[in-house]
């Protein structure tokens, strides 16, 4: 809802066939914007009734932002995961909210599988295709993994991987899935040796992210 008020302040404005060399209107000189440009008065009353509902949902966020940081301060899984490079304070707490223990998976592929990323897989007597990703699981861990990965540069593990499969498949998109089941798997490994190491000494070690060093580079 929040996109949506701000998406539709931008359509009010051009379609009065105003451009505003202002990249949030929504910033320090938003507030402007109304008496800097020719609009019709509708347009004008519009625009600041989207401003006050974007106000009113900024509160809320803010809000519901500090109190999720409050809750999961002192978690483990919380802790463990914002070492992960590209995951920010929203997607750990959808890590954290949707995947829970992470010790009732097996393995990286029960993981991914869960939130679907994992290719289709049709059979047929001897032969086998692989499809699309299956996109049955949770969306919320597929949708953070993803967008976890598309901006990591190309100099990391992580970045490598989705470069590599760009390279090879020729879409970034497939690129991003591939790097984001590497990404997936190493939040796996991480939050289970952190929780080892506090349920075997009582207190949280840190642990480096498994994919965060790329090959051939050494540790100190």
């Amino acid at each position: 809802m929040w996109t949506q008020c701000k998406a539709h302040a931008h359509a009010v404005v051009a379609k009065g066939g105003i451009w505003v060399p202002i990249t949030d209107p929504y910033g320090v000189e938003g507030p402007l914007l109304p008496d800097r440009v020719n609009l019709a008065a509708p347009c004008k009353e519009r625009i600041g009734s989207l401003r006050r509902f974007v106000e009113a949902f900024d509160a809320e966020i803010d809000l519901f932002t500090r109190l999720a940081q409050y809750r999961l301060a002192r978690e483990r899984g919380y802790t463990a995961i914002e070492q992960i490079p590209g995951i920010g304070p929203v997607r750990e707490q959808c890590f954290v909210a949707e995947i829970g223990d992470v010790h009732r998976f097996a393995g990286p592929t029960q993981l991914t599988c869960w939130a679907g990323l994992t290719p289709s897989h049709h059979e047929s007597d001897t032969k086998v295709q692989r499809g699309r990703i299956t996109k049955q699981g949770s969306r919320l861990v597929r949708w953070a993994a993803i967008e976890s990965v598309k901006m990591l540069p190309a100099t990391t593990y992580i970045g490598g991987i989705r470069d590599k499969a760009v390279q090879r498949r020729g879409h970034r998109n497939i690129g991003a899935v591939a790097a984001a089941r590497k990404q997936l798997a190493g939040a796996r490994l991480l939050g289970r040796a952190i929780t080892t190491s506090v349920r075997c000494t009582g207190r949280p070690v840190r642990h480096e992210h498994p994919n965060s060093v790329g090959r051939g580079s050494c540790r100190s």
